[in-house]
């Protein structure tokens, strides 16, 4: 792999690299990148999906690479973890030069009233204790960067000392020359290779704004994910709240009487739509929508500085944040009002929350192929991009198939692992197709006789949490006390990860993250069973809208988009089992389609090449000679909080930062050299986290923030988000418009 990438690199010639686990395969495209940076004096960007892999890159491969090329490339290699404005602290901010996100949430200090007395005393001075940390750190600490604050503090204080990438005033703040993100950035500009995300990747690319260097050599890992969170990054949303809301923030700066207006009639309006996709919008609905984005024109005018563009009036903080959220409110609703060929809007309804606005793009195969793929050389790599024994399907939504699309190679690395003789898939065919009923006590049948054979060491992955749960209780109630059933929701992942990985007897549930982010070797894990085929939702508005454009265009929309979808997804999960050489086990698929519905041989090429079989008998006797064979559980390193240090590398000129670990097998600390920002949290088993906040009752972990994200960017609605989180709908609701992360239908 790594002579393929470098081959691309001087080819100039975009790559696609199925790399499956245990291949090495971000040393492999690391390697090439350090000599590429050295050769060029330009940074390489390499972009992921989840936070795990930035701090596995950071914190272990590249210090240990650092290491392995002294004396090898002409000086140590250098590397820097780029993000996002709003996770640095704005010291502008924190000096009173913004208005507070709310004022029930006003800090002191920070445009409150100190001696305020109501109900929320309780959490005035929770909000207390916590700013009082945050100035302490904020004189102490170099990076500025949210995760160097261990514990960390609630997302409601955090916004308070923080901003927006649109509300930040730029150059001309008063405090530019000691802003943490101007200095992160420039910084970045002299490392060897650059780690951010893909959205962040994707904003600096279709928008423009130069985030990150100016880089010839994007390397893309985690690539399956990149087209939906890009997606999820150009996705918008306009509801009558959030028009209110961005009246009330402009209030003192203009008459928002319209705006407010505009937005009880869109309330209004919304309210009558029935929920789902809008093939075209109704009269009704353009006429609230012009209204708002009139209002929102007007209002904009209004806020203009009376000096006009350059006129000397100083940077104004609250007038930053009101034309934000004025901004949006223009932006989004002339992107409804447009009708866009390739936008797909839909409606959501929610009893309590009421309607929202979405309008998504229904490809961005097309933005890839000009803003990403258009001008750099491109790495793409992940252990799944062959899907159904072919890349096609993956290079269509990246742009890369059609007229005019750019030259590329496709290449599978293989594996180092004999999935044959290490792993069994085995398909339940004897069992009833999965319905909408819940499941069958038969299904539950075929689970215990599976876990018991197996004496505990499963991984069940289920289409949803209610499935999941269900299978938790049945589990616990035919089990007893002989193997202890965990299910995702009822502590953090980090926590029952840690405990499923160090207790042979037990099982862990779960669904979403569980799916991706579960990395258990050895022999606690013998057995991954998978409920049924996840196909994305019938009613899903994006899915529904691109198999409907593809089966107009000649082609199969449902082996296009939802097989497709599935086969990723199986791929994924059954990934789970085999992560080491000398790992056994079975993947159970619980769904007969696997071998009767005629796309089967489809989803079965996507798999890794276990050794098929339907023969239960056969299952359940190779598992009870696993368990009694089974060795102990492999240990796990429990990784340590980052803490910050202020000192320069002298010999790098950048600025080093402590961090973990990433992998729980191989926590050996290595300091590396230079980092510029450190990662967050890591793919092993976590420490138990402070809690970030209460809301509605519920004590909200970081990571239960970050899943709550994530299923919002997979268009998850609010009773799905409920099950998945373990929590309930209400208190969902009232976490999603505390963070203002948007809408869940």
């Amino acid at each position: 792999m790594a002579r393929a990438v470098a081959d691309a690199v001087d080819q100039e010639r975009h790559l696609l690299v199925q790399a499956g686990t245990g291949t090495g395969k971000s040393l492999a495209y690391l390697v090439p990148a350090v000599a590429h940076a050295q050769a060029t004096g330009k940074p390489v960007v390499v972009a992921t999906a989840t936070l795990a892999l930035q701090g596995q890159i950071v914190d272990r491969d590249m210090p240990r690479l650092a290491e392995a090329l002294v004396g090898k490339v002409d000086r140590t290699p250098t590397y820097a973890l780029v993000k996002g404005r709003r996770n640095y602290l704005c010291r502008h901010k924190l000096g009173g030069g913004f208005p507070v996100e709310d004022e029930a949430d006003a800090l002191p200090g920070l445009g409150g009233d100190p001696g305020a007395s109501s109900g929320s005393a309780g959490a005035s001075s929770r909000l207390g204790a916590e700013v009082v940390r945050l100035r302490e750190w904020a004189e102490e600490t170099e990076g500025g960067d949210r995760d160097e604050l261990v514990p960390g503090v609630s997302e409601r204080a955090w916004r308070q000392v923080s901003v927006s990438a649109q509300e930040c005033l730029g150059s001309s703040c008063p405090m530019v020359a000691e802003c943490f993100v101007e200095r992160s950035r420039d910084a970045a500009k002299d490392v060897d290779v650059v780690v951010t995300n893909h959205s962040f990747m994707a904003i600096d690319a279709f928008e423009g704004r130069a985030m990150l260097p100016e880089h010839d050599l994007l390397v893309v890992d985690e690539a399956h994910e990149l087209v939906d969170r890009v997606t999820s990054t150009v996705t918008d949303e306009i509801t009558g709240a959030g028009v209110l809301a961005a009246a009330h923030r402009a209030a003192r700066l203009a008459d928002t009487a319209d705006l407010a207006a505009a937005a009880a009639d869109l309330t209004a309006t919304c309210a009558d739509l029935p929920e789902g996709r809008l093939e075209a919008l109704p009269a009704s609905l353009v006429a609230a929508l012009s209204r708002v984005h009139e209002c929102a024109r007007a209002l904009q005018s209004a806020m203009k500085p009376s000096g006009g563009p350059g006129g000397g009036e100083p940077a104004d903080g609250q007038r930053a944040v009101a034309r934000a959220a004025v901004d949006e409110v223009f932006d989004t609703s002339g992107r409804l009002l447009d009708q866009r060929e390739l936008d797909v809007a839909w409606v959501g309804q929610d009893p309590r929350r009421g309607a929202s606005l979405r309008v998504a793009p229904m490809s961005v195969a097309m933005q890839l192929r000009d803003k990403v793929f258009g001008e750099r050389t491109v790495v793409m790599t992940s252990a799944t991009l062959e899907l159904g024994g072919t890349f096609d399907a993956v290079a269509g939504t990246l742009g890369l198939r059609g007229a005019g699309a750019p030259e590329w190679t496709g290449l599978d690395v293989g594996s180092p692992f004999d999935y044959a003789r290490q792993g069994i898939a085995y398909v339940a065919r004897h069992l009833p197709q999965p319905g909408r009923d819940g499941p069958p006590d038969v299904l539950f049948d075929e689970i215990e006789a599976l876990v018991r054979a197996a004496g505990g060491r499963t991984l069940g992955l289920f289409s949803s949490m209610r499935a999941a749960q269900a299978a938790t209780a049945a589990m616990r109630d035919r089990l007893g006390g002989d193997i202890e059933v965990l299910c995702q929701g009822e502590d953090q992942i980090g926590t029952l990860v840690r405990r499923f990985a160090t207790h042979a007897s037990t099982c862990l549930f779960g669904t979403l993250t569980l799916w991706q982010g579960v990395d258990v070797p050895g022999s606690s894990c013998q057995l991954v069973i998978i409920d049924r085929i996840p196909f994305p939702r019938p009613d899903d508005p994006l899915a529904s809208a691109r198999s409907q454009a593809i089966a107009r265009m000649g082609g199969n929309g449902f082996m296009a988009v939802s097989a497709t979808h599935a086969a990723l997804r199986l791929a994924q999960g059954a990934g789970r089992l085999i992560r080491r050489g000398d790992d056994r086990g079975v993947v159970a698929f619980l769904d007969p389609r696997m071998m009767t519905a005629r796309y089967a041989g489809f989803l079965q090429a996507s798999l890794p090449p276990f050794w098929p079989t339907t023969d239960r008998d056969l299952v359940l006797s190779a598992l009870a000679r696993l368990d009694e064979a089974a060795p102990p559980p492999m240990p796990v390193a429990t990784p340590a909080r980052r803490g910050t240090k202020g000192a320069l590398a002298p010999d790098l000129g950048t600025v080093a930062v402590d961090g973990p670990a990433s992998a729980a097998r191989d926590a050996a600390q290595h300091p590396g050299p230079g980092r510029v920002a450190e990662a967050t949290s890591s793919g092993a088993p976590a420490p138990e986290a402070a809690r970030t906040g209460v809301t509605a009752g519920h004590g909200w972990s970081r990571e239960q923030d970050e899943e709550l994200s994530d299923g919002l960017d997979l268009g998850l609605d609010v009773d799905e988000l409920a099950e998945h989180l373990g929590v309930e709908a209400e208190a969902v609701r009232a976490r999603i418009s505390r963070l203002r992360l948007g809408s869940a239908g």
